[in-house]
C-alpha cells in the first residue's frame, strides 16, 4: 500500500512538473507570436494630406459661437499643445463608440486638445447630439470645408496635428487600437505605426534584437 502510494505520489508530481513546463513553453510561444504580429493602425486612405505636410490653416465657428483656428504654423514656432480633430456624425455608430475613448485621452493626455467636426444637417440637430452623449466639454465644430480642406472622405477619421503645426499622423480610425495608434506614430516619429514596425522588422532580423 505504501509502495502505491509513493508511486502515484511521483507519477503526481511528474505530471505536474510536466504541465509547468509545457505552460511555459506555450508562454514563450505567445510572446514571439505576439513580437511578430504589428499592431492595427489607423488606415491611411487621404489623397489629399499625408503626415508631415503643413496642416490646412482653417478658422471655424464651433457650435457654441467661439471662433476656433485650426492647423497653420504658429507665429513662435510652436504651439502650446497638439490637436486631435475628431471627424463624426450623429448616424455613425462606431463613431459613438469611440466617444469614451476621446473622453479618457483628454484625461490622461495633457498635451493634446480634442476637437470634434462633422458636416451636414442642422447645427439644432448637432447640439442635440452633443447633450445627448455628453461631450460638451469638446469644441464641436459644423464645416464642410474642414472636412474637404483635410481629405475626409469616412468615418470615423482622426487628424493629429503637432505642435509645428503639421500633419503627425491621420487616418480611418474604427476601434481604440486605431486612435491610439495615431499617438504612437507621432511618439515614434513614423508616417504610421505600420510603417515603423516595418521599418522596425526590416533592421531586426527573425529571432534578433534590436540595438
Amino acid at each position: 500500500m505504501d509502495e502505491f502510494l509513493i508511486a502515484s505520489n511521483l507519477a503526481l508530481w511528474a505530471g505536474l512538473i510536466l504541465l509547468a513546463v509545457l505552460v511555459y513553453a506555450l508562454a514563450r510561444q505567445v510572446g514571439t507570436l505576439f513580437e511578430r504580429i504589428a499592431p492595427a493602425g489607423a488606415l491611411m486612405v487621404n489623397e489629399v494630406l499625408k503626415p508631415g505636410d503643413p496642416a490646412p490653416e482653417i478658422t471655424a465657428e464651433a457650435l457654441n459661437g467661439a471662433a476656433l483656428a485650426l492647423g497653420g504654423e504658429p507665429e513662435s514656432g510652436v504651439w502650446p499643445r497638439a490637436t486631435l480633430i475628431f471627424f463624426l456624425a450623429p448616424d455613425c455608430p462606431v463613431c459613438k463608440t469611440l466617444l469614451p475613448v476621446l473622453r479618457s485621452v483628454a484625461k490622461s493626455e495633457s498635451w493634446v486638445d480634442i476637437v470634434l467636426a462633422s458636416d451636414g444637417g442642422s447645427a439644432a440637430e448637432h447640439q442635440a447630439y452633443v447633450a445627448e452623449q455628453g461631450i460638451g466639454e469638446f469644441p464641436y465644430v459644423l464645416s464642410e470645408s474642414l472636412g474637404r480642406s483635410y481629405g475626409v472622405g469616412k468615418l470615423p477619421y482622426a487628424v493629429l496635428i503637432d505642435e509645428r503645426g503639421r500633419i503627425a499622423s491621420l487616418g480611418l480610425v474604427n476601434s481604440r487600437e486605431h486612435l491610439e495608434s495615431l499617438f504612437e506614430a507621432k511618439e515614434r516619429q513614423a508616417p504610421s505605426i505600420q510603417h515603423y514596425m516595418q521599418h522596425y522588422e526590416a533592421e531586426v532580423p527573425a529571432g534578433g534584437t534590436h540595438t
